[in-house]
This record gives structure tokens, sequence and C-alpha cells, in this order.
């Protein structure tokens, strides 16, 4: 798959437009406010800030502690624990109060956080879903599209699906209560002259037929009738709309982008292994979350049998991961395996690693440090073997679990999916990005930078 135009997506490369000046704006508006952060704390206690700043450090990493013992324990320790993350934070305000400091830190902390905002607001770019859009596609003759009645609450009936891929002119079979397997049903629509597969559900039945398609080379669509369908939303459509992709039908485009695999599993988002998989994997975790994880947390993360992963990445490795997030490339957000984000492209042919290691309460006191903590790894690479002790290891496939052989090899697919689009569909923009200080700075003077990743968006063919 080759690059195709230059990259328009980056604010700092593109050529010159009537939005950049609002975007220098927002970058000069949060170097101001961060140097404001830092000279309200120097004027209100000169060298004495940076105690107050350890003060708070610390707070933080007493509640840290208080909220590991929360997770890793039961019983009175999970009490303690409670007790200790709302404690320790109050004592610190109480500190700062008590000094007269009070007022200045929440000056300071208030301006900081417009400076992150503003920063943020300087580099937002809009989510596009290819660097050049393509031609229209060709209308396919014999489009087959399966639809979960049950997905989302029911959306495949309440927004009229059926009807409104029918008068489209689509085959559609509805997934039914004789448990028959998505990827086989695909099959049989493509050896009967299929020319289009297409899913109304979750991502989870998505990846099962798209791997289909794949294998056949034939287009996929995507129609988001699931609960989250992240998917989806980096292809840049409606979430809210679910039948606004029916429009790919007569009036789309093409994409190629990447396929995930863990051992023979496909994946669209991401396969995720550990603590994380194990307690979505409990038959309880559906009706009670947050009571299965309270649960079943005490016994993964400290008990006898608690699971370790190894990662393996090329030259990297790592070792005594508690939860491993394989991703259908990278997000572009700091670790939280449960809402890990959104990604910038979908077609850059590498695999996002996100681990999480935390073993006792002193690396959970650590944490306040971020990435550096040592408790976070983060990386990319275009093959990954997750190893364990035991023979198997349970998995989240796009949220399906599933148990795998280990050790499980991870590879991705360049553009090995063909992706159908509705041309006119919404191009959300990537909230949510971390505040990059270098590009702000850059924006805030007027220069130009090269990009990191040299691109964004997903490719087409």
């Amino acid at each position: 798959m080759g690059r195709h135009g230059a990259d328009t997506g980056d604010p700092a490369r593109r050529p010159a437009g009537p939005g950049d000046a609002g975007r220098a704006s927002w970058a000069r508006l949060a170097l101001l406010a961060l140097l404001a952060s830092v000279l309200v704390a120097l004027v209100s206690a000169g060298l004495r800030s940076v105690f107050w700043v350890l003060a708070g450090l610390a707070g933080l990493a007493v509640a840290a502690i208080g909220v590991w013992w929360v997770l890793a324990h039961s019983g009175v320790m999970r009490v303690a624990g409670a007790a200790l993350s709302v404690v320790a934070p109050i004592t610190v305000l109480t500190l700062y109060a008590t000094a007269g400091m009070l007022r200045p830190a929440l000056c300071s902390l208030a301006l900081w956080a417009l400076a992150v905002l503003a920063a943020r607001k300087a580099v937002v770019r809009e989510h596009p879903a290819s660097r050049r859009e393509s031609a229209p596609a060709e209308a396919p003759g014999h489009p087959w599209i399966l639809m979960n009645p049950r997905s989302g609450g029911g959306k495949v009936e309440r927004f009229h699906l059926v009807d409104k891929a029918r008068a489209a002119g689509a085959r559609v079979v509805l997934l039914g209560t004789d448990n028959r397997d998505p990827a086989e049903l695909a099959g049989e629509a493509v050896a009967e002259g299929a020319d289009l597969l297409a899913v109304a559900g979750g991502d989870g039945t998505q990846a099962l037929v798209a791997e289909v398609a794949a294998r056949h080379r034939v287009p996929f669509m995507v129609i988001p009738a699931g609960t989250r369908n992240h998917f989806a939303l980096d292809l840049g459509l409606d979430r809210d709309d679910p039948a606004a992709s029916l429009q790919a039908l007569t009036d789309g485009v093409e994409l190629r982008v990447d396929l995930g695999f863990a051992a023979d599993r496909v994946f669209v988002n991401n396969a995720s292994f550990g603590t994380y998989a194990a307690v979505v994997g409990d038959p309880a975790y559906r009706g009670e979350k947050v009571q299965t994880t309270l649960q079943s947390l005490p016994h993964l993360l400290t008990g006898p049998d608690a699971p370790t992963l190894r990662m393996r990445a090329g030259t990297e490795h790592a070792d005594g991961l508690q939860a491993l997030l394989i991703s259908n490339n990278p997000y572009q957000r700091a670790v939280d395996l449960a809402h890990p984000g959104r990604r910038e492209r979908l077609d850059s042919g590498r695999l996002g690693v996100l681990g999480v290691r935390v073993a006792n309460a002193a690396q959970a006191a650590r944490i306040v440090r971020g990435s550096r903590s040592g408790s976070f790894l983060r990386l990319q690479a275009q093959t990954v073997v997750v190893e364990t002790e035991t023979a198997t290891v349970p998995a989240g496939i796009d949220g399906e679990h599933v148990l795998l052989r280990a050790p499980v090899i991870c590879r991705i697919a360049p553009g090995a999916l063909r992706v159908r689009v509705p041309r006119g569909r919404s191009r959300a923009p990537l909230k949510g990005q971390a505040a990059d200080w270098r590009r702000v700075a850059r924006l805030a003077f007027g220069r130009r930078m090269t990009s990191r990743d040299g691109s964004v968006g997903v490719a087409h063919r």
C-alpha cells in the first residue's frame, strides 16, 4: 500500500490557511497560561513553592497507594485503602489552607488546566478518512448485510435498518437465535455471489465478517449499530445515525485499512490480555460490572495464581505485565485499557502496544510520575509475542472473550481490508489529544515542523 498525497492533517506541516491564525492564538494562550501558572506559585511562595509542589505530589502518591489497596485487596485492607485515598488529598488541601497557599495553588492549577486545554485546541486536527479522497466507488451489484437485532439496544429496529437496506438493493440476513457463526454466513454469501459484505452490529461481529471480506478481497461496509463501535468512529462514521452508512451503497469511496491478528483471530480494534481480559471474561461482568471487577481483582492482582504476561516485540521485551492491549494501529492517548481513546490512522502498518505493571504499593506510588514510573509500557511494532506461564491465556478480541493457546503471536496485515464508506460522511476532530508542547511552541512562534508519524488518517489505494 503506497502513501498518497501530502499530509494535511498536522497543523504544523500543512500550508498556511485561515485556521492557522486561530491555532496560533490558542498556542500563544497555552504558553502564556503555563507561564502564569508558574509565576503565581513563585510570587506567592518563592522558592518554597517547590516544597508545596512536592507536598502535592506526595499526597497524590499516597492516594495512589490507597487506590491500589482497594483494587488488590479485600476486607480491612480495602477499607483502609478507601480511607487513605480520601484522607491524603484532604490533608494536603488542609496544609495548603493553613499556610495560606490554597488560593494561589488553586489559581495556579486553574491556569495550568487552561494551558493544557489551549494546547490541545492548538494541535487539534480533523480526523480525515484518507489523505486524498478516491474517486467514487462503483455501486455493488449484490450487497449482503448481516444485522444483529439485539445489538446496541435494538438499533436495527429503531433506525429501520432492514427496510432501508432492502430499499437500497441489499440482501439482509438477521443474526438469530440459531447461533450460526457470522463468518460462516458471510462465507456462504460470497459463494452465492455477494460482491460486498456489511455488518450492522458490534465490533466483535464486524471483525468476524471483515476477516471473510479480506480473505475473499471483497469490499466491507460498517453500519454502527452496536453499543460502542470504535471501528466506525475511527473511520469517521456517524454512530448516532447508523442508517447514514447505507449511503456508501450508492455514493461511496473505498479505503484500504489494516487488520490485526491475535493468533488466527482477526481484530479491527484491539486484543487485550491479562487482568482486564480475565475480568471481562467473567459471565457475571455483563450484569454487574463494578461488583464483579472488585471481587475479581484481588485474586488477579495479588493472589497466588495471579497471571503475569511477558511481551516481545523485536528488540523490546517486558515481563511481569498484568494487562496488555495490542491495537490495530496505535491509540493517540496514554494508557487506559478500558477506554484507550482514538486512533489517528488505520493504515500505518503498525500495532500499538499498551502495557501495565503495578505489582505492589511502591509501584502504585510511582504512578504519579506518569510514563517515567516504569509501570506503563507504550510502543509500536509489526509483530508482538505474548507469553505466559499457562498453556492458555484469556483474551478480549474486540470485546469478545476467548481463550488462546500461548504463546500468542499478534501481527498486522497492512491494507488487508477494503472498506466502503459514504463519500460525504462527517469527520470528527480527534479530541483528547495530549498537549504536545514542542508543537505548541512552534505554532505560537509561527514556525513549521515535520510530523513525527509522517501522516494522519486512513490511506486508500
